[in-house]
């Protein structure tokens, strides 16, 4: 008598495509007598996860457009989408649906490690096999790291090296011409329903969220979750998801051999923004809805035909800007959720930030939350999040983030640099932080890299190099088109004030239809009489990059890094003035405990404000790579904020003295 033959559900993530998928064509591979394409809708990025709605929809884009394409293959079926946590939903599913093979697609996140660790054991317990493939990566980050001695990866230097070690990149897998039926639909258990609270995105909705109501949708067709299910606002973002989108685009900039051969990151214009400069489908490879195997072949068939001398190469083409998102991967991998932040994190950089975050006690990971160690700072981050810094280009590009989900990736290196060690001084979490909840790109491990590198905390050190908010966008618009667009009250100003209106003449104020006034507090472009209001700077920003470089130099010099016993316990403050920048008062290193943690016993930030192109953190245009990739180990001594020339040497590459 022949064996039953599998019963498989493929579980579907960041991984929503048909093409190239190696976890999927495992699955049909096994002959399956029945195939269930699954999504479990998780409440861990529906309620604990920073999402927008502009990346909701860009997601919703992507399930629909996928299990449309299930159902041209086989009319009975599609993406089942079931309204549940993984963590539980599974197992009542293979004693419901009478699995024996459970197949999904490799996730190396530090939740996802968890999550699937749990429900491979559960998956066990129930005598279900477990295929897992990978396929986010060129190349599998574990593996990566081996390759690199078991080290994160930390310079494109090391990436290349190891993948040398690992071989070609696999070729990419032709989608599938027919899928199996799925087999009996039949949900006869209990839904175990999720804790609605702590509610992390309550501020995104206009409504509660109803995506829980029934286990298959409203309707009881497994359907794919609205956004007025979710109690959402309506998204905002003129860019679309799915794989149907995604190939279209590929096709589009391929076909282009010219623009393909010769791409070079740097050179391209982060004031561009019909259309954009960059290819934008970096939104698709977090979402899996193309996959970058692909991308990576077709761009290298096209290097191979081209023959003139303008041809790119990495790190800044566009091999390059793979090979950096394999990068940010492999320097996630093995460092798990201390990656993302600086406390226990082995390789980034101690710096006593403002805003430093909240860290629980119990497993030293940041809470979500911060305090606000100075209230001119908490303005400061709320006045560069919402757009309103008095900076014209500062806030084009926040206000662009905020409308569309995405801004050129020199962009983010400017808003970022600006909000760090190039003016506020504020920790890079608080922007991470934004950018989770903003981005339609948004991954983890490269989102976290990029705020790293442009931080100066991992990844790169030459903090000394800031972006200019006035003369930096002159060089790819000296008109201000971009800040125009998206700053509209200042669309009349002469050209030679529209990134410094604040010194144009009151008569030319007046004239342009806006004031320069006030501190952002008014609504954008809000005035009276037909006279809008644009905001004064919020500080002078050649007094403020010099009091952060100042900064920087001291922390760098007294070298400590995130897993430090004195960062740990906060000690860290006795090796710092008490006038230094950032919360560093030296009399209160032994009452103070874990940094931030109860140094300011209100005002924490409202739930608001809780909380670089998910694009490659650049380094090319930025002078290089940051050398070796591996930190160096410094004792910790106690130096003077101020008068560091000393220093000189130490920047040029010698060691600080023990």
């Amino acid at each position: 008598m022949a064996p039953p033959k599998p019963r498989v559900i493929y579980w579907f993530r960041t991984d929503l495509r048909l093409h190239d998928s190696p976890a999927l064509k495992a699955a049909l591979d096994l002959k399956p007598e029945c195939l269930y394409p699954l999504w479990c809708w998780d409440p861990h990025y529906v309620y604990r996860a920073r999402v927008g709605p502009n990346r909701w929809q860009y997601l919703l884009d992507c399930q629909s457009d996928l299990s449309a394409s299930i159902t041209k293959l086989n009319p009975k079926s599609k993406l089942f989408v079931v309204r549940e946590a993984p963590q539980t939903l599974l197992v009542k599913l293979f004693k419901a649906w009478r699995i024996t093979h459970l197949v999904f697609e490799k996730d190396t996140d530090a939740y996802a490690r968890e999550r699937d660790e749990d429900v491979m054991k559960k998956a066990k317990d129930s005598g279900v096999e477990v295929i897992v493939k990978m396929g986010r990566t060129l190349y599998d980050p574990d593996e990566l790291v081996k390759a690199n001695g078991g080290k994160p990866t930390m310079s494109i230097t090391q990436v290349q090296h190891a993948a040398e070690k690992l071989g070609e990149v696999a070729k990419p897998i032709p989608s599938p011409e027919s899928l199996p039926d799925p087999g009996d639909i039949t949900l006869d258990f209990e839904q175990t329903q999720p804790s609605p609270t702590p509610d992390i995105n309550e501020i995104q909705r206009d409504e509660n969220d109803k995506s829980y109501s029934k286990l298959a949708g409203p309707n009881g067709d497994f359907s794919v979750p609205t956004m007025s299910e979710l109690g959402l606002k309506p998204a905002t973002t003129q860019h679309r998801g799915g794989e149907t989108v995604a190939l279209r685009a590929l096709d589009e900039i391929i076909s282009n051999t010219t623009y393909t051969a010769t791409f070079s990151k740097p050179e391209t214009a982060p004031t561009a923004f019909s259309p954009q400069s960059t290819t934008l489908l970096s939104a698709h490879h977090h979402f899996g809805s193309l996959s970058v195997r692909l991308f990576y072949w077709r761009v290298m068939d096209v290097l191979k035909s081209y023959t003139k001398s303008d041809k790119t190469t990495p790190p800044t083409n566009l091999i390059g800007q793979l090979l950096f998102r394999e990068m940010y991967f492999g320097a996630q991998a093995p460092l798990g959720y201390s990656y993302a932040q600086t406390h226990g994190n082995s390789h980034c950089r101690f710096i006593p930030w403002h805003l430093p975050s909240e860290i629980e006690p119990s497993n030293g990971l940041i809470t979500g939350s911060y305090h606000i160690d100075a209230p001119e700072a908490g303005t400061w981050f709320h006045r560069w999040k919402w757009g309103k810094t008095g900076f014209p280009w500062i806030d084009a590009l926040m206000r662009q983030l905020r409308q569309e989900g995405w801004i050129h990736h020199l962009g983010r290196h400017a808003v970022a640099c600006f909000l760090t060690r190039g003016g506020c001084y504020i920790s890079w979490e608080r922007g991470a932080e934004v950018f989770e909840e903003w981005l339609i790109d948004h991954e983890v491990a490269c989102n976290v890299g990029n705020w790293q590198w442009l931080s100066c905390t991992a990844f790169y050190s030459q903090f000394y190099r800031c972006y200019s908010p006035i003369a930096f966008p002159k060089k790819t618009d000296k008109h201000g088109d971009f800040v125009r667009h998206f700053v509209p009250e200042l669309k009349d100003f002469p050209d030679k004030y529209i990134y410094e209106p604040w010194k144009a003449p009151i008569a030319d104020q007046k004239k342009a239809g806006c004031l320069i006034k006030g501190d952002g507090e008014e609504k954008e472009g809000e005035g009276e009489g037909g006279v809008k209001i644009y905001p004064k700077p919020m500080f002078d920003f050649s007094a403020r990059r010099e009091i952060c470089i100042q900064a920087m130099k001291n922390a760098y010099h007294i070298g400590l890094y995130g897993d430090h016993p004195k960062v740990k316990d906060g000690t860290w403050r006795e090796f710092f003035d008490d006038e230094a920048e950032g919360p560093t008062e030296g009399k209160d290193a032994q009452s103070n405990g874990v940094p931030g943690k109860k140094r300011v016993k209100s005002g924490k930030e409202a739930s608001g404000d809780k909380g670089v192109d998910q694009d490659e953190g650049e380094a090319a245009e930025l002078g290089g790579e940051s050398k070796g990739g591996d930190r160096e180990e410094k004792s910790p001594v106690k130096r003077k904020r101020k008068g560091q020339g000393t220093l000189d040497g130490y920047f040029g590459g010698k060691k600080a003295r023990k």
